[in-house]
């Protein structure tokens, strides 16, 4: 059976533009598809997910507990705990563990501060 050959006339809307817009389009299509998943996130993450997902960076079950608290008493806890700990780990050019390290013992929430604009919990 041959499939009948439908290129050029799906691709109609799109032959006129320049790679430029060809790859606006594709981001804006991206984040047309990212967007409910990132909300999805947002809204059904809780604080033993947020454990888990640090746990799997290597960091330690007590740090954990630590910063998910904090995040969660912050109003973080949709941006994801592990986020959190990988902002400041870029930020202060450390690995993950020294930064949720960090975090746990209650210093550098002022750098999650102007990421995030919360203040102390």
């Amino acid at each position: 059976m041959a499939r009948a050959d439908t290129y050029a006339q799906e691709r109609g809307h799109l032959a006129g533009l320049t790679d430029e817009q060809l790859e606006a389009h594709f981001w804006e299509l991206t984040q047309e598809i990212v967007d409910p998943l990132v909300e999805l996130a947002r809204t059904h993450t809780s604080p033993s997910i947020e454990r888990s997902v640090l746990m799997r960076m290597g960091v330690d079950s007590r740090a954990c507990v630590a910063i998910v608290t904090e995040c969660e008493e912050r109003g973080l806890l949709g941006h994801g705990a592990g986020n959190v700990v990988l902002h400041c780990a870029t930020l202060w050019d450390v690995d993950v563990r020294a930064a949720a390290a960090k975090l746990a013992g209650g210093a550098g929430w002022d750098a999650v501060e102007q990421r995030w604009g919360v203040s102390d919990g």
